[in-house]
């Protein structure tokens, strides 16, 4: 059938303003987060927390000062590695804190002899269940219930992955790593170091015959349920991997764990090659932000086995920009 020319006119102008209201109204209303923030071993609030680790740690602000340059918004959770030999991180935790954010010290049992090269063998699970370096433990316990803030506290991360000593690769049993976790949160727990919270982190599953459950220390053991996942790209041996593909089995196992235990990403990082690392980023943000329990994430902002960092790319840091202000964190 046919129409008269002038319907034909007015059937354009109403369709384009048609689309430009549907334009608008598709638009994402930008959501405000409130001022007062959730504590990361509370159950998730309604925004989440956007963390990072940075190469040299909270003793060197510049890098901290970087990452709230490109994403616009400055990390409330800021987590470091300190190795067996180390001291109680007292400076590094009041720069923490000043800079409005919760500490996250992971904890490795093994000594730092420089670079890439570690002593192995130093302090092994078996070790610490004997109390052989209660001394030490207790001295950690100590200074940080004196200094009387809450700090999260990763220790032995990933043990169900094949590069650490505490795992079995490393000829520790799930049984044994278990032991020596509850051996020191029960020291802690004797010195009432209460403002020191537990973050057990394993790596994402590496094959579906090894549940996370095998190293779980127990509901009584855990404040917050971490979890360490990459997408790798075309690095060899791996494939570009979704953010939904990457956490979201591992996210249903910690539930079955602890349906009332938050949830945080540990690490996450994700390789240029192999996909578009922007759109990755994008993705990311909006699953984790969806996601059932998850309180927030901690950026691997290092360029190590890949260049994990926000700036490997002018496209990656905006886009991880983009997506915290979608998220309401800008």
């Amino acid at each position: 059938m046919g129409v008269a020319p002038g319907w034909t006119i007015v059937m354009v102008v109403l369709g384009v303003l048609g689309s430009s209201l549907g334009v608008a109204a598709c638009s994402p209303t930008p959501r405000e987060c409130p001022s007062t923030i959730t504590p990361l071993h509370e159950p998730a609030g309604p925004c989440l927390r956007f963390g990072v680790s940075t190469p040299s740690g909270p003793l060197a602000p510049a890098e901290l000062a970087t990452v709230t340059e490109v994403t616009g918004v400055r990390p409330t959770v800021n987590m470091f590695f300190a190795d067996f030999t180390a001291i109680p991180p007292i400076a590094a935790l009041d720069a923490v804190v000043a800079e409005g954010a919760e500490p996250i010290v992971t904890w490795e049992p093994w000594r730092h002899l420089g670079g890439d090269d570690y002593d192995r063998g130093a302090f092994s699970m078996s070790s610490i269940v004997a109390g052989t370096h209660d001394d030490y433990l207790y001295r950690w316990a100590d200074e940080l219930a004196a200094w009387g803030s809450v700090v999260y506290l990763r220790f032995a991360h990933e043990p169900n992955g094949d590069w650490y000593p505490w795992s079995p690769a490393g000829g520790t049993s799930p049984e044994l790593y278990v032991a020596a976790w509850r051996h020191v949160h029960d020291l802690f727990a004797s010195k009432n170091a209460a403002n020191v919270k537990w973050v057990w982190a394993p790596n994402v599953p590496l094959a579906d015959d090894a549940p996370l459950s095998r190293w779980y220390p127990g509901d009584g053991y855990v404040d917050v349920l971490g979890i360490d996942g990459y997408n790798w790209g075309s690095v060899p041996g791996h494939r570009w991997t979704s953010p939904e593909d990457l956490f979201g089995p591992s996210f249903g196992q910690l539930r079955n764990l602890s349906s009332r235990t938050p949830i945080l990403v540990t690490e996450v990082g994700s390789a240029e090659e192999g996909g578009s690392k922007a759109e990755w980023i994008a993705d990311l943000v909006a699953y984790l932000d969806g996601a059932e329990n998850v309180t927030g994430f901690v950026w691997f902002d290092h360029d190590k086995e890949a260049d994990w960092g926000l700036r490997s790319t002018a496209a990656a840091g905006a886009a991880m920009a983009r997506a915290l202000e979608e998220a309401g964190l800008r």
